[in-house]
């Protein structure tokens, strides 16, 4: 359990007054670390705590919320603090009531993330690193984007695997796609979009129909792997493809990349929880290397 009074007293540095006598109240959220609702003299607070060591990934998120805020285009929780109080680290955001999406918000998140991936950088990455659930993810600056996608996306991803030891074929096969990633982008060369990253249904909600999106995983680069992401583990509403569509229609050619830019978070799947992963791993990389 964190040290809740010590916690307190560093949450005061940022003019966040906890209620005396007022118990955090664990809530969900917080599938890597801890999360909390803290009623505060000015209401409540979300908060995540994990230990010290979890201090560079909440930063991450802090700087992955405010990156995605300057962009003006979907609501994102607003950060409050983020900090180190002895063996606990802490990020606080403003506290928002979620409801489960439905048609009206997915329409207003797909218009909202086409809008998003409008705002773009000259270069693909970003100023610093971050994580993908909780593997590290590299953005070192490239001008190139399918460099920096076979780099420091696939090739870090599938490097992971071999030291975990699975099997050789996966490697193999990997090798393979990473050394022809070329042909899946022969004539399409995607600006620098601003990406939220890990955009799957457990990172948006709504709140009085508008849409949330939470827990980041900001780079700048192509913005059909953002939409890719939305449809593994369940895909979003039609109102939201809809949305986006109408709103900045993707490129000819993007349902070929859909499965390439998917196995990035199923590799990352696989790394992070187990041999559940690998076949679906396997044949996502075999489909891909039999597609013309």
């Amino acid at each position: 359990m964190p040290d809740w009074t010590a916690i307190s007293a560093a949450l005061q540095r940022y003019d966040i007054i906890a209620q005396n006598g007022v118990e955090p109240r664990a809530v969900g959220g917080g599938d890597i670390s801890a999360a909390w609702k803290v009623e505060t003299d000015n209401g409540p607070v979300f908060l995540k705590t994990g230990t010290a060591a979890c201090i560079d990934m909440f930063e991450a998120e802090a700087a992955g919320l405010e990156e995605l805020r300057k962009a003006c285009a979907v609501r994102v929780p607003e950060v409050l603090a983020c900090d180190t109080e002895a063996a606990d680290a802490f990020l606080a955001t403003e506290w928002i009531t979620l409801e489960q999406p439905d048609g009206v918000s997915d329409g207003k998140l797909g218009s909202q993330l086409a809008t998003l991936h409008r705002y773009k950088a000259k270069r693909f990455g970003w100023y610093r690193d971050n994580t993908i659930g909780a593997t590290p993810q590299h953005n070192r600056w490239s001008d190139d984007w399918t460099e920096f996608f076979r780099d420091q996306r696939l090739g870090f991803q599938l490097r992971l695997a071999a030291g975990k030891g699975f099997p050789a074929e996966l490697q193999t096969e990997g090798a393979k796609l990473l050394a022809g990633l070329d042909r899946f982008f022969p004539d399409y060369r995607p600006p620098a979009s601003l990406l939220h990253g890990d955009l799957w249904g457990g990172n948006r909600a709504a709140s009085r129909q508008q849409p949330v999106v939470f827990d980041p995983a900001v780079y700048y680069g192509d913005r059909e792997s953002d939409l890719a992401m939305t449809r593994l583990f369940g895909g979003f509403g039609r109102e939201f493809y809809q949305a986006y569509e109408n709103a900045w229609p993707l490129a000819a050619g993007h349902q070929r990349r859909l499965g390439l830019y998917q196995l990035y978070h199923v590799l990352n799947h696989l790394n992070l929880f187990g041999r559940s992963y690998l076949h679906r791993s396997l044949t996502l990389i075999q489909d891909l290397n039999r597609a013309p």
